[in-house]
């Protein structure tokens, strides 16, 4: 039997304000610092390859949510939960995630999301052991 809220693979898992992603308070969104587009200014080492300030979290989603599930803090992942939909962090790991998420966080994410089908590789296993 599939958890209440549970669609297409991706269960209702732990809600903001329910045990690990806590409520973001207004309070706690104002004491991070932003850069003008939006981000969290603590996210500029993790985004080397880029000019940081020229990140903006509409078009360059993909990269935003990929770094921060990847590399994020508590209070960096607290402000991606509030930014974005659930639904589209939940699709994020379920489609991409295996290559861009390093593995412990990966399936740390898919826990969380309570995913149980996911994209794997298609290339097949070096060693099979």
């Amino acid at each position: 039997m599939k958890p209440a809220g549970h669609i297409g693979g991706v269960g209702a898992g732990v809600r903001p304000g329910h045990g690990i992603i806590p409520a973001v308070s207004n309070s706690d969104l104002a004491s991070i610092e932003l850069t003008p587009a939006g981000i969290p200014a603590s996210l500029r080492p993790f985004f080397q390859d880029c000019v940081f300030e020229s990140v903006n979290p509409e078009t360059d989603a993909f990269t935003v949510i990929e770094r921060t599930l990847s590399c994020g803090n508590r209070r960096e992942l607290r402000w991606l939960f509030h930014r974005y939909p659930r639904r589209e962090l939940a699709a994020f790991v379920r489609d991409a995630g295996w290559w861009r998420i390093p593995p412990h966080r990966f399936y740390y994410w898919l826990n969380l999301f309570g995913i149980t089908d996911y994209r794997q590789s298609d290339y097949p296993r070096i060693w099979p052991h």
